[in-house]
């Protein structure tokens, strides 16, 4: 089938432009027979599905949470075409057979792309190295996302495994014996009510040891979810020196911090909000290029998970139907960022480094979503097509509605 969509685009140039988008049987071409149809959104944005690198789809073995049919229809509602699925799931897919539960699952039931990860370790555990060559072709990256691999000399077998099967190391890093029972962040809020702090040592400490494997074994590395201002710096002058590193942060790192903790769990996830200070240098870091993508850490739980206050609750939020929106209201109407770097940040940049495919360009797959830029709503949880309902966002007044997601030139949402 061969059709026309036609709406906005904004250039490099800032000024608005329409926008004809020829799909020929799912791919972007530069021409197509005028007798085919036409698609008009002439009041919205035509932009390139977004990728998300990092998402908890808990399927298969915590379906009481999310699914992925569930998550994935959430990721189209937010204007995804692409995610890539952490590995802490029931069997955790650290060999070809535990994580052929997951590609059958995904076959049946995912709405849009899922790229998942096969964990570092056996079991997460940190302790021997998963069959990483027996699950490296249906992988788009190792990770033992939720846990820090402690040891060294593991984590550099696993740099140099990773390396020699042409994949990523993507990290998230943290020193176990710097979290000392914490849970919120160890800033103000912590001191003033009586909470256990996370330091941000046990971050930033852990990416630096990384670099300096990374510098050893020359793997490709990516770290998950930077959230401290020393982490920024660290990443910014590894790239100076030519570390093959990239790294992601997290919308609410980008909007939020400890300032604004609530004695609710919506606002409990593992890195925690941060100080201020941090937040404006996570600003500062997406500005000048050293974070290089923006990834939600979307990560559902149950209502009782999630109802038991800052200290009791499940650490995680979910995020991926917010993500566009908080962030445009935020960062790009705002005058922080503009919107095409709020692009490259979301689509472009996450797509490149991890090979994933779609977007607006010819011969690309069709992937886009329409956004309406300019219409006010109301996040409400009550709206989403995750099972998971804990957003700091609940509430919020935004613009930048998703009104349709298209992969491969057919609507999914």
């Amino acid at each position: 089938m061969a059709f026309t969509v036609k709406g906005k685009q904004l250039f490099k140039n800032g000024s608005l432009s329409s926008l004809s988008l020829f799909i020929d049987h799912g791919i972007v071409v530069s021409e197509i027979p005028e007798s085919d149809g036409t698609v008009i959104f002439s009041d919205s944005y035509i932009l390139p599905g977004f990728a998300d690198v990092h998402v908890h789809l808990r399927e298969p073995g915590f379906s009481y949470k999310e699914t992925i049919k569930t998550g994935t229809l959430a990721s189209a509602h937010g204007g995804y075409t692409a995610v890539c699925s952490m590995p802490n799931l029931n069997p955790v897919p650290d060999s070809a057979e535990n994580l052929q539960k997951q590609l059958d699952i995904i076959e049946k039931d995912a709405a849009i792309a899922v790229y998942p990860y096969g964990s570092i370790t056996v079991g997460q555990m940190g302790e021997e190295l998963s069959d990483m060559e027996g699950m490296s072709e249906n992988v788009i990256a190792f990770s033992d996302d939720g846990r820090g691999v402690q040891s060294d000399e593991l984590m550099e077998k696993a740099m140099l495994k990773a390396k020699s099967l042409g994949k990523m190391i993507v990290a998230h890093c943290e020193v176990n014996s710097l979290l000392n029972g914490g849970y919120i962040h160890d800033g103000e809020y912590a001191k003033a009510h009586g909470h256990r702090g996370i330091c941000s040592e046990s971050e930033w400490q852990q990416i630096e040891r990384d670099i300096k494997l990374v510098e050893k074994t020359g793997c490709a590395y990516h770290v998950c979810h930077i959230s401290t201002k020393e982490s920024v710096e660290i990443i910014r002058q590894a790239k100076k020196r030519g570390v093959d590193i990239t790294c992601e942060t997290g919308p609410h790192y980008l909007v939020l911090s400890d300032k604004d903790l609530q004695e609710d769990g919506r606002f409990k996830m593992n890195p925690p909000l941060r100080s201020e200070e941090d937040r404006l240098a996570l600003i500062e870091g997406i500005k000048d290029g050293t974070i290089d993508m923006i990834a939600t850490d979307h990560a559902p739980h149950s209502a009782e998970e999630k109802g038991k206050g800052l200290q009791k609750s499940a650490m995680g939020i979910v995020g991926i139907e917010t993500a566009f929106p908080v962030l445009y209201t935020e960062l790009v109407h705002k005058g922080i960022i503009s919107l095409e770097k709020l692009v490259e940040l979301l689509s472009i940049n996450p797509k490149k480094r991890f090979g994933i495919k779609g977007g607006t360009d010819d011969g690309q797959q069709a992937d886009f979503c329409v956004v309406d830029l300019d219409t006010e709503y109301e996040i409400r949880s009550e709206d989403f097509c995750s099972m998971g309902r804990a957003t700091p966002f609940e509430g919020k007044k935004v613009k930048g509605k998703i009104l349709h997601t298209y992969i491969k030139g057919e609507k999914i949402f």
